[in-house]
């Protein structure tokens, strides 16, 4: 049964969004009012100010949590998004990227680039290491997707199971790479190896924004333009073939933009899981195959997740801050066992 009318899932998600981020941006520990940091945002905008506010809270908005908040919605709406056309691409809903290799692949080359980059590139400049990082965990997220793609592929055709059963390879694999590589890590590159495990948005600042942002903002915009193609492919590729559609060209399009904007978050945060999983599964809940308003919604809805589950994260056991990754875990696994149970009582019931 529908909670929400499809009709106003998007304004309500749209609305909630904006209240978690006035609340993530305004609760720790100085305290900063919703009508404070309204005021803040138009002072910045060179409105007049219409509520008092000090430096330290003009500083703390501007310059620590706003930063925090802008990546977690990215972060969010774009593994969220990633998700759901993968899992439209594919007809199946466990086609995670996760599931299938795209994370672990971007978080074993970010991993290495971590643990050689100081020896290669000594004199590299923080902001020049962070372009690094992304660029190469983009590269290893592409090649790890082409090479489940592949490895998936019989005459021409995907093999879903034969997809997942890779993807659960290449995760063993690059877990054991990685794990290599500690054996060759210092101390301090050991604690930036286990953030990438867990995921953080600890270090969050303007240069990693603007660094993810147009590896991110460019999934963001073009996989839903590819929503109808994903509606025909719900056919069949068959019938989508007899309709025009260059299937293998538009199956290469969506893994390049989801390899995209998943290595980038993970080159930022680390691995965050869940959220390309269970996101997507709850809309269609909502809104039904459609995938022009599920991967929109499911974007909102995965920004909402992650900018409400850092929230969380960084003030449930303050001054110390827990891994989102630990949070979106223990939201995701209950949710995702729950809907395979249902699924599973509506398959024998049928």
């Amino acid at each position: 049964m529908k909670l929400v009318p499809t009709k106003w899932l998007t304004p309500l998600l749209v609305v909630l969004l904006l209240l978690a981020v006035l609340l993530a941006s305004g609760i720790g520990a100085v305290h900063i009012t919703p009508l404070q940091s309204l005021a803040i945002f138009g002072q910045a905008l060179g409105l007049p100010a219409a509520s008092d506010f000090s430096q330290q809270q003009e500083a703390v908005l501007l310059h620590i949590r706003m930063p925090r908040v802008v990546l977690a919605l990215l972060i969010g709406a774009v593994l969220a998004m990633s998700g759901a056309a993968m899992q439209g691409l594919f007809r199946n809903p466990l086609a995670d990227p996760g599931l299938i290799g795209v994370s672990s692949g971007a978080s074993v080359t970010a991993v290495f680039t971590i643990v050689l980059a100081a020896s290669w590139f000594p004199n590299l400049p923080a902001l020049g290491s962070s372009y690094v990082i992304s660029l190469v965990t983009f590269i290893g997220a592409f090649v790890t997707t082409l090479i489940v793609y592949r490895l998936s592929q019989v005459n021409g055709k995907t093999l879903i199971t034969t997809m997942l059963l890779a993807g659960v390879a290449i995760n063993g694999l690059t877990g054991a790479l990685t794990g290599l590589m500690t054996y060759a890590t210092t101390e301090s590159q050991l604690r930036s190896i286990t953030f990438w495990m867990l995921g953080s948005l600890g270090g969050a600042s303007w240069n990693n924004v603007l660094v993810a942002m147009p590896f991110m903002v460019l999934p963001l915009v073009l996989l839903p333009r590819r929503a109808h193609v994903l509606n025909i492919l719900a056919l069949g590729e068959a019938n989508a073939t007899y309709l025009g559609i260059p299937i293998e060209r538009v199956k290469r399009g969506i893994i390049l933009l989801v390899a995209l904007g998943v290595g980038a978050s993970v080159a930022i945060a680390g691995i965050i899981a869940f959220v390309g999983l269970v996101v997507p599964h709850i809309i269609r809940l909502v809104t039904g195959p459609d995938n022009r308003l599920v991967l929109i919604n499911s974007a909102l809805a995965g920004g909402l997740l992650l900018v409400g589950g850092d929230l969380v994260a960084r003030t449930i056991f303050a001054p110390a801050e827990l891994p989102i990754g630990i949070i979106t875990s223990l939201i995701g696994s209950p949710v995702f066992l729950y809907l395979l149970l249902k699924d599973r009582k509506t398959q024998k019931l049928v």
